[in-house]
C-alpha cells in the first residue's frame, strides 16, 4: 500500500476516494458527529474512551450508529495498523471518526428528506503534525476571550463532540486579529464562567489543586479526565469549579490538555501580565503523561517539530 487507508459506509477505500455527496446532512445541517484518537509508537490511545464518547455524541445528536463497538474498534485498528506503515518510527497519526444522518435526498433532487437515507459512518487518518505544536512547548501558549460566547447549554448539549462550529471559526478568527498564534477562550454568557478553547481543556492551578471548568459547561476531553486520573496518583488536589476571567489571569499556573499534544502550559491570557510558564504541576503531569505512555511527549514534539 502507498496511500493512506479510509473506511466510508462500509468500505475500505484509498483515503483520496473517501468523498461525502454535497446533499449529506453533514454539510446541509452541519450535523456532523466526530471524535478525534491519537497513538503512541503506532497504538491508539485510550480508543474505548473516545468510542463512548463518540457513540453518546451520536445518541445525544440524535444520528443513528447502528455499528457495535466491536465493529467500531476493528475498523480504527485495521486503518491504524495499514497506514502506521507509511510512517517513520518517530511519527503518530490521528485517527479520526465521523458520523452524520446520511444524505438528504430532495437537496439532490432525489426522493427522501431528512433522517430518511443511510446514515454515513467514515474514518480516517493523518499524521500528527507536531510543527503545529513547537510553539506551545517553546514559548508557552497565548489565549484570547474574544468577544464570541459559548453557545447556551439550551441549544447543543456540550457533551456532543460535533462539526458545527461556526462560532469557534469566528472566536479563533478574532483571536488571530487581537495576537497572532493565539487561541480564543470562550467565556459562558450567563455568568461570564471560563469554559474551553476551540481544541482543548483548559485547567488552571491555584495552591496547588489543578481546577477544570464544571463538565456540565464543556465537553469532556478524554485528556481531561487523564489529568485527572495523573493528579490523583500524584497526589495533587483536582476538583471542577466554576471560576472567571479574572480568577483565571491571577491562577499559578494555566494549562491546555488535548488529544494530539497532550498537556501545555498557558503563558499569556489577553494583555494582561504572563503567567508562570512552564508551572511546576504542569511539569509533573507532563513526566506522569509521557512515563505513561512509554514516550517522551514533548520531546517527540521538538523533535520532529
Amino acid at each position: 500500500m502507498s496511500e493512506p487507508l479510509a473506511y466510508l459506509n462500509g468500505r475500505f477505500l484509498p483515503q483520496r476516494e473517501a468523498a461525502l455527496p454535497l446533499h449529506d446532512a453533514g454539510f446541509v445541517f452541519g450535523a456532523t458527529v466526530t471524535d478525534l484518537c491519537r497513538t503512541f509508537r503506532h497504538r491508539l490511545y485510550r480508543l474505548d474512551d473516545h468510542l463512548a464518547r463518540f457513540r453518546q455524541s451520536c445518541q445525544l445528536a440524535m444520528v443513528p450508529q447502528p455499528l457495535t463497538d466491536a465493529a467500531l474498534t476493528e475498523i480504527a485498528v485495521r486503518i491504524v495498523a495499514e497506514n502506521s506503515r507509511l510512517l517513520q518510527p518517530e511519527a503518530d497519526l490521528a485517527l479520526v471518526m465521523l458520523a452524520t444522518p446520511g444524505p438528504v435526498g430532495f437537496y439532490a433532487g432525489l426522493p427522501g428528506g431528512p433522517g430518511d437515507g443511510a446514515p454515513t459512518l467514515a474514518m480516517h487518518t493523518f499524521p500528527l503534525q507536531f510543527a503545529r505544536f513547537r510553539r506551545l512547548f517553546t514559548e508557552g501558549a497565548r489565549l484570547v476571550v474574544p468577544d464570541v460566547r459559548q453557545v447556551p447549554l439550551t441549544c447543543v448539549d456540550p457533551r456532543i463532540k460535533h462539526r458545527s462550529r461556526l462560532h469557534w471559526w469566528i472566536a479563533d478568527r478574532e483571536a488571530q486579529r487581537a495576537a497572532p498564534g493565539a487561541s480564543a477562550l470562550l467565556l459562558y454568557a450567563p455568568d461570564s464562567a471560563v469554559t474551553e478553547t476551540a481544541a482543548a481543556n483548559f485547567l488552571l492551578v491555584k495552591r496547588g489543586t489543578v481546577l477544570s471548568p464544571p463538565r456540565s459547561i464543556i465537553l469532556e476531553g478524554i485528556s481531561l479526565r487523564t489529568v485527572e486520573e495523573l493528579c490523583r496518583e500524584l497526589g495533587i488536589p483536582f476538583r471542577e469549579e466554576v471560576f472567571t476571567l479574572a480568577e483565571t489571569i491571577a491562577a499559578d499556573e494555566a494549562m491546555l490538555a488535548n488529544t494530539s499534544y497532550c498537556l501545555a502550559g498557558v503563558r499569556r491570557i489577553n494583555d494582561h501580565i504572563p503567567l508562570p510558564w512552564p508551572g511546576p504541576i504542569f511539569e509533573k503531569l507532563l513526566a506522569a503523561w509521557s512515563q505513561s505512555v512509554g514516550l517522551d511527549i514533548r520531546a517527540q514534539i521538538l523533535a520532529n517539530g
